[in-house]
């Protein structure tokens, strides 16, 4: 079938994007769903760094991609042997499709997939092979197993959960990413405990998912830092009990460190930048915890005194896709968001059409949004 797509055929294209245009509205082929797959009409999808960080370089995939990895969608058929779905369904993508056997996913590490992991690498569902085809017949590949920037993709049956119909469909597209990296990285990764001090570095999406996650938890302080104004005041809004403006507040590591008596009890880095992550380990106390859900470019290097892991016992742990489960915690996040404990929709800033794709990379790469959502 034929379906407009949001393609990415070069990577670091120069800035502004809606000036250098490196995605491309086409019309692709799309093959139907094969064996244990699902054909998707995809109703909302988010614009998140993970996306922008391809589009820039600094996290190489191969090209041409049709990007997108969060969103939310209605299944429109099902493919051979295909189980736990039915035609009508509505679905929330997630980015690492779990095979369930492996080493990791019977640990309960889904996240770590190594079946999801070896094809979002090689941009090929689970299965194997692309199931995009550009005019000339020439294979684009899949984004992280999803390609939410389309009118309709085919995923695995792996890298979907089945939600309700009652939510808004922007507000549901962000529990695929956002809402599960950020909520998931303190209840998963840190397992915070009420009354435990945190440090969010970086106010998008996922830190800021990551507050109201620290918040919902009982943890205080909450100190929320970035270098955009207008984020450190929506944090103030969520729950943050104090702000810093990393780029003029002075000694970043003194001024947490006063505020929490020492240093946090976890620090968790959202920005994917090695400086911002060495002043996030600074930002700890002893025995503190650094946690990081950043995407640096595989290039860059951390810095940080060897013998404090050991003579101050910290800790610096990674959290990708917020250590999830996801058909576990997509329904309790969004049962919380329900309950209004978990008032994810306050995320959004801006509802944009597929058209104007490149003007919303735009928005996210200055900082101007937070969370942006195309609705079809």
């Amino acid at each position: 079938m034929k379906t407009k797509a949001a393609v990415l055929r070069h990577m670091d294209l120069t800035k502004p994007y809606f000036e250098s245009k490196p995605l491309q509205i086409e019309t692709l082929e799309l093959d139907p769903p094969g064996e244990d797959e699902l054909l998707v009409r995809v109703l909302a999808s988010g614009l998140c760094h993970s996306d922008l960080s391809v589009i820039d370089g600094s996290r190489p995939r191969p090209m041409p991609m049709v990007l997108g990895h969060e969103g939310v969608g209605e299944v429109v058929a099902l493919g051979p042997g295909t189980k736990r779905f039915a035609v009508g369904d509505r679905v929330v993508f997630c980015f690492v499709p779990n095979c369930g056997f492996c080493e990791y996913c019977v640990e309960g590490r889904a996240s770590l997939c190594e079946i999801g992991a070896k094809s979002n690498t090689a941009g090929e569902l689970p299965n194997g092979g692309r199931r995009w085809h550009a005019d000339d017949g020439s294979d684009v590949h899949h984004h992280l197993g999803v390609s939410a920037f389309a009118e309709m993709t085919v995923i695995s049956a792996r890298s979907a959960v089945r939600i309700d119909k009652d939510i808004p469909v922007d507000v549901a597209a962000i529990f695929g990413c956002a809402v599960l990296t950020g909520v998931g990285s303190i209840v998963n990764t840190a397992k915070l405990s009420p009354g435990e001090s945190v440090a969010i570095f970086g106010l998008g999406g996922i830190g800021l998912a990551a507050l109201l996650g620290a918040k919902m938890a009982g943890a205080h302080p909450i100190l929320a830092i970035d270098v955009q104004s207008h984020k450190l005041e929506l944090a103030h809004q969520l729950g943050a009990t104090h702000m810093f403006r990393s780029d003029i507040s002075g000694d970043l590591t003194a001024g947490i460190k006063s505020v929490t008596g020492g240093g946090a009890d976890y620090a968790l880095e959202t920005v994917g930048n090695e400086k911002v992550l060495q002043q996030a380990y600074l930002a700890t106390r002893r025995g503190g915890t650094t946690i990081t859900v950043g995407l640096p470019h595989p290039q860059r290097m951390l810095s940080i005194s060897a013998v404090s892991l050991v003579a101050e016992e910290r800790t610096l742990k990674g959290s990708y896709m917020g250590s999830a489960v996801p058909i576990r915690d997509i329904p309790r996040y969004i049962a919380l968001y329900k309950s209004g404990a978990l008032p994810v929709d306050k995320l959004l800033t801006h509802r944009l059409s597929l058209d104007s794709i490149n003007v919303g990379f735009d928005r996210l790469a200055t900082g101007e949004a937070v969370r942006q959502v195309i609705v079809y």
